[in-house]
């Protein structure tokens, strides 16, 4: 059974998907061990708390500078037994110590279809605000492998969204979480806690 570890930072709704998954027996091979939070009011915590998942929480202006802070969160994982890292809404940089320490072995959800609406800025209401500012018909979610250049690791999973006609920022937010992200996010954890994802040549496969 993989140790999984989820890395947040607010509401934690990424994380309720997942703690549903498992609950409904969706996550085989996994379960969720830790839940660290770059916040201590990150609600993410009480969600986890409730259904008596152990939580951390690791402030990054406690630490000096990425590097400190990453070395922290490297050390948190290593101490926790993390056989998996999952960003769900973690908004906090960690440079590449984390990233090589864990390679292949941490995962996020981006609210868009990659490559499109990524990298350095891109985040939260950012992403769907440039997609309809761009007038795409189609936009989605992906998750991918964490490497340490933003949103650049492997492709993992897609799904996409249709953007519909007078859409807000908010509105298509709200229909890529519940029809992407909640269902994508989870089925990827499932795979990789069942050995079925592996990297050939900068590309997820899946077995």
């Amino acid at each position: 059974m993989k140790n999984i570890c989820v890395l947040v930072s607010g509401g934690g709704t990424n994380l309720q998907a997942l703690i549903d998954a498992e609950e409904r027996g969706e996550i085989k091979g996994g379960r969720i061990t830790c839940v660290i939070a770059s916040r201590a009011d990150a609600y993410a915590l009480q969600r986890a708390e409730k259904h008596g998942i152990k939580t951390r929480v690791l402030v990054r202006k406690d630490y000096a500078d990425v590097a400190a802070y990453s070395k922290a969160m490297a050390d948190a994982l290593t101490e926790e037994q993390a056989d998996l890292v999952v960003y769900a809404g973690f908004m906090t940089i960690l440079d590449e110590q984390v990233c090589n320490a864990f390679l292949n072995r941490m995962i996020n959800v981006h609210p868009a279809l990659i490559p499109s609406f990524c990298g350095k800025g891109f985040y939260g209401l950012h992403v769907h605000e440039a997609a309809l500012a761009k007038g795409v018909k189609v936009s989605g979610a992906t998750v991918h492998f964490v490497t340490a250049e933003c949103d650049a690791g492997p492709i993992i999973l897609q799904k996409a969204v249709e953007v519909q006609q007078g859409d807000t920022p908010e509105t298509l937010q709200k229909r890529i979480m519940e029809q992407a992200e909640w269902k994508i996010l989870p089925e990827a954890v499932s795979l990789f806690c069942q050995d079925r994802i592996s990297v050939e040549n900068g590309i997820a496969v899946i077995k």
